[in-house]
């Protein structure tokens, strides 16, 4: 919105550099987190009396320690994210709306489940997973299909100079399972006061730069990564992320006031999910969320040794909850996974040079 503004000229060219702009995306989504935050929490606790249901399956000391602490504090997120978003980045780049499409989609979907798990007092009784994944899917595979016909069905791959691979009928089931496993994979993070918000800020960071590179023909050609007309004005996203993050964490540092819930954690994932394919690093997210990765693959291991054996490779799933079962200290463990978070953030941007 304040990007039309350059058009006045004088100061107002300064809404013109997406630097500018990019910062101003930060403060702005940081501010409105910082300001409005205690009034939602205050809502959301008058809501939701008793806080969020504890898994009885999950640590016990949570069910104690958690107890009465509220939910959907994504709502704050997507609230700074939103309007610092549209406030500005360009909003006649149709990348923007792309990602806001499934960043809110994602969203509402989380708030769904959450608010029938906090109607029904049960941690099991939100939407089901199947349709769950049926919705999460039927935003992505739009979105993916608008992304198609923009940029073709190529796949970036990393550590090679311009080299793109024609995924032809599969790309777009490719980047609707990106969009959807990056959403979860953060959703199955996020059991820890701070352990998710913290890896999506950094993880965030990384792609604001790329997004920035990436929309850059004096950039790209220097790094030999494919140039995406457009993308750079994601960095302003990106940046609106990162603010809105930091002013979540203010609340929800140990001992967390909220949670983000499915709300902020469904729609931040898939979010990342979606930048990263738009700018065609979709497997470099998969070292950037390498956390994440690592989240998900021990639940499934988990799952299916459970099935096949009976016999369970980790305490409890989440990783997280193997580490508390083992006896780690909460923050030991959040802080810990940051330095993880940020090492592999380290090298996915290593690929930039890399080539």
């Amino acid at each position: 919105m304040l990007y039309w503004l350059a058009d006045e000229g004088g100061a107002f060219n300064l809404f013109r550099y997406l630097t500018f702009r990019t910062g101003g995306a930060v403060l702005t989504a940081m501010i409105i987190c910082f300001v409005f935050g205690p009034s939602i929490i205050r809502w959301l606790k008058a809501k939701q009396g008793q806080g969020q249901p504890i898994r009885e399956d999950g640590p016990q000391s949570h069910i104690i320690a958690k107890a009465g602490t509220p939910t959907m504090g994504g709502f704050m997120i997507l609230l700074g994210l939103g309007v610092s978003t549209l406030l500005w980045a360009d909003l006649s780049n149709p990348y923007v709306w792309a990602v806001l499409t499934v960043t809110l989609g994602f969203g509402a979907i989380g708030f769904a489940d959450d608010y029938m798990k906090v109607t029904r007092r049960s941690s099991s009784g939100g939407l089901s997973g199947k349709v769950r994944l049926v919705l999460e899917f039927a935003i992505a595979g739009g979105v993916s299909w608008f992304l198609a016909g923009m940029d073709g069905t190529n796949l970036g791959l990393p550590f090679a100079k311009n080299f793109l691979v024609n995924l032809g009928v599969f790309y777009i089931p490719f980047i609707m399972l990106v969009m959807v496993w990056a959403g979860n994979a953060v959703n199955l993070t996020d059991g820890l006061d701070g352990l998710a918000i913290v890896p999506v800020i950094i993880a965030a960071s990384a792609f604001g730069f790329i997004a920035y590179m990436v929309g850059s023909t004096v950039y790209t050609e220097y790094l030999g990564v494919p140039y995406v007309a457009g993308s750079g004005e994601l960095a302003v996203l990106c940046g609106a992320v990162i603010g809105a993050g930091i002013g979540f964490l203010w609340f929800n540092a140990p001992p967390a006031m909220v949670f983000m819930g499915d709300t902020g954690s469904l729609a931040l994932g898939g979010m990342l999910g979606t930048v990263a394919v738009i700018t065609k690093h979709e497997i470099v997210l998969g070292i950037i969320g390498g956390l994440f990765w690592l989240e998900t693959i021990s639940v499934i291991v988990q799952v299916v040794s459970f099935k096949l054996t009976g016999k369970r490779v980790f305490r409890m799933a989440p990783l997280h909850h193997h580490y508390e079962e083992k006896g780690w200290a909460e923050p030991t463990i959040v802080i810990r996974f940051w330095i993880i978070a940020l090492v592999l953030a380290i090298v996915g941007l290593a690929t930039l040079k890399l080539r």
